[in-house]
Order: C-alpha cells, then structure tokens, then sequence
C-alpha cells in the first residue's frame, strides 16, 4: 500500500503589488549584489587585536570603553560605556545601539539584558571566546537625555536628525560626528534599536530602505514578521550609513518612558539572529511562518475633539467595522464617538495619549485584507498578534518555506511617522538658536 503523500504547501508571493517604481528599485538592487568574497573574515585569516578609542581588545575577550560623546576639556563629556566582545576567530564588525533618543528605553533595556552573564559567560551565546568577528554595543547614547527623561540633547536638538555631524558645529552635531567616527563608519552593520515617540505605542517592527541590498539582507535576519520599506530621513543615522553602503536598520518597539517587556524581548532575539545568520555565533536563526513588506499604511484619525478611549493596543488585529476607540467629552455628557477599522488590518502603532483634538492620529494601520488569515494563526486571547521571538517559541526554518507578503501603497507625507506630530522641545529643552527645529519625518 502506498503512502499517500503530503500535498505541497501553496506558497504566498505577491510582490507584484508594490507600486512599480519600488519594486524595480528594489529588484535592481538585488540583482546588482553579489556576495562578497570577503577573505579576511576567513577562519585562516590573521586575526588579532582591535583597538577601539586607543584601547586595545584582545581575541576571546570582551572590553568596557568610555567613551566621551564631547571632546572637551571643561565641561561634562558625557561619557557612555561601549562594550567590544572581540571574538577569536575572524568575521564582520557590528554595532548595536540603544538610547539615540534619551527617553526610549526599549534599546537599552536590550543592550543590558544582551551584556549580562546570561549571554556573556562561558558557553554562553555571546561568549567571546566562541564568537567569530566583532561586536560592539552601547546600552546608551544620548546619556543627557537619558538623565532628564527626554528625546532631545540639552541643545534641544534630536541626534537622529544630525547625522553625519560637524565637529565644529551645535553640541548635538558635535555628538553626531563623534559617534560616526568611532561606533559606526568602519561597521559591517548596524542594529539601531527604537521605541515609539511620547503619547505613542509601536508594535514590534523594522525599518529599512529595501532598495539598498544589504539593509534588505539585513532586515530579514532580525527575524520578524513586520518589515517596513521605508528611505530614512534625512540627517537619520540610517540614512547616512546607507549613503555608505553601510546596511543599516532601525527596530521599533513599545513607546517612550516606559518598558514594554514583549518588544525588549524581541528586540534581544532579534540581534541573536542577526548575529546567528552573519555566523558570528554558532546556532541557526529562528525565522517567522511569513513577512510583511509594507510600502504604504492607512492613517485613522479623530473626527471629533475630546477624551480617546482606546479599545486596543498597537499590535491588534482588527476586523472591518470593529471599534478600535471612542471620543467623548466631558463638556457634553452622553455623547460619544466612535473610530472603527476601515478594512481588515494590523493596528501597528496606536495613540496612548488620552486628549484628543479633531484630525489628530488614532492609529497606525496597515490593511491587509488579502492575507488576513495569516496574523488570525497567530494572536493571542485578546486579538494580538504574536510576534515571533516575543515569546522565546521561535523555530529555525528555512528562508524558502517562508511566506513573503507585500502590502501595496505609499507612506503618507513621504515618510513611516510623517504623520504622527513631533512633540517640540519644551521650556526644559532650550535650542541654542532660540527655536525648535521641525521633525517632519519621525524614525522614532
């Protein structure tokens, strides 16, 4: 008797539905790259010490070096705490960042988590003395912001905004050029690990030019499910290290001044597999069941002025007509409002600020009628998708037994976050030049 066998799986490929232009881009940019023969990360090659600021690193071990984000004499330095696990064998440089915004907390929550003995001691995933190559990671970037619970430089300036610097320029600019010259423009890559700005919440996510091969290599190896195509903004860090065919991402999760547990978690999973798939730790990779290449996104806004009454966090999965809030106002009792899904869709980014005014953003959507049935086999009791590695149940499958889904359209205002409002530095957080600059693109 035969043994009937398994029909093969139908898989889901429809790229076709980004517009034209993006699509040709991206193809093109493929086609154009080749794997590099990159012989010096070769297990014969010579390999020695690194030197990070004029501090040498032996092979096998991990160092702690501060380093000043200002070069002056008097005055505070700020100086931050870079950690170099310098592996024994041969391989790629990368940095991992966390804190570039000083009241996003999900990045150096990660760091931390990442440089603790549960993954530094012996045998452990990110044991030096078992790694390939060099990895370095800074928990906190903007240490001033980060003391005064705010996104901004004393300068009032956003550091996000002033790459590549000028050391001759604002103290954020300053800051800007020093990063680069030490952390960021001799990397084979670079993880930048985000959260949502004030009065926001995202799901977990990544965010790379697509268009640019190894940041779309590169995105995929985080290893989730959301991938948002976007070209950084200008001055972004992001957008520098692409302009030096540096493959750079941004991860976003959770929101400012608070720690979102799933998107720490994430996050930590998200580098292991980045360094997994590069082979600078031994394992292979955990890969989601399908990704999400999103090119557009619906924005739901407040019709009315009052009190937001969110019926479900960033990350839900929402039927068309289902209520995601309600405005009130306290000034007309008994009256009520009501803000529904347009269409199927991924709540991807939601408002967590209670006051509203007319036209101001609900929430982030992307619609996704077409594969609802994909995120409906993977969320929780109370709607939620499930992102892969939040809950430590990631497998190891192989890239072509993923499914590739894209969502069609265009960012709104030319940008991921164009239109959420950029909240302006406040009295605390004076501008050298008297006034705020504009965030009209906010990588957050």
């Amino acid at each position: 008797m035969g043994v009937k066998k398994k029909p093969r799986k139908t898989k889901v490929r429809v790229a076709h539905e980004l517009p034209k232009r993006r699509r040709i881009a991206i193809q093109e940019a493929m086609n154009a790259h080749k794997l590099e023969d990159r012989p010096e990360w070769d297990r014969g090659a010579d390999w020695g010490n690194t030197k990070f600021y004029r501090k040498t690193i032996k092979p096998g071990t991990m160092r702690t070096v501060s380093l000043p984000l200002l070069e002056t004499d008097l005055g505070d330095p700020w100086p931050i705490p870079v950690t170099i696990l310098h592996g024994i064998r041969p391989g790629p440089t990368i940095t991992v960042l966390g804190g570039v915004h000083g009241d996003e907390l999900t990045g150096p929550s990660a760091c931390t988590h990442l440089l603790s003995n549960a993954f530094t001691d012996l045998g452990k995933p990110l044991d030096p003395a078992h790694m390939a190559g060099t990895l370095r990671i800074v928990p906190i970037i903007n240490l001033p912001g980060y003391r005064s619970k705010s996104r901004y430089f004393p300068d009032g300036r956003d550091l996000n905004r002033q790459f590549p610097g000028d050391f001759k320029g604002s103290t954020t600019r300053r800051v800007a050029a020093q990063m680069w010259k030490y952390l960021l423009s001799d990397v084979d890559a670079i993880v930048d690990l985000h959260s949502a700005g004030v009065g926001r919440s995202n799901m977990p996510q990544v965010r790379a030019d697509l268009a640019h091969a190894g940041s779309n290599i590169l995105a995929k190896t985080f290893g989730i499910e959301i991938i948002l195509d976007s070209k950084p903004p200008s001055g972004s860090l992001r957008k520098n290290a692409v302009r030096n065919d540096i493959p750079s991402i941004t991860y976003e999760g959770g929101g400012a001044n608070i720690l979102d547990h799933e998107s720490v978690n994430v996050a930590i999973q998200g580098v292991i597999n980045v360094l997994k798939s590069l082979r600078m730790i031994p394992g292979n990779p955990n890969r989601p069941r399908f990704r999400m290449l999103a090119s557009g996104s619906h924005w739901l806004r407040s019709g009315e002025g009052g009190l937001l009454d969110m019926f479900v966090t960033s990350g839900s999965v929402m039927r068309e007509g289902e209520v995601i809030a309600t405005v009130s106002d306290p000034a007309n009792p008994g009256l009520t409002v009501d803000i529904v899904a347009p269409e199927d869709g991924l709540l991807i980014g939601a408002a967590t600020n209670p006051f509203t005014a007319a036209g101001m953003p609900v929430g982030h959507f992307l619609p996704i009628s077409k594969h609802i049935a994909l995120l409906q086999d993977q969320i929780d009791s109370n709607g939620r998708f499930l992102v892969c590695g939040s809950e430590n149940d990631a497998v190891w499958r192989e890239e072509t037994d993923i499914d590739e889904v894209a969502v069609e359209g265009e960012w709104s205002g030319g940008g991921v976050d164009s239109e959420w409002v950029g909240s302006k530095p406040t009295q605390h957080q004076p501008l050298g030049d008297g006034f705020a600059e504009p965030e009209e693109e906010s990588e957050s």
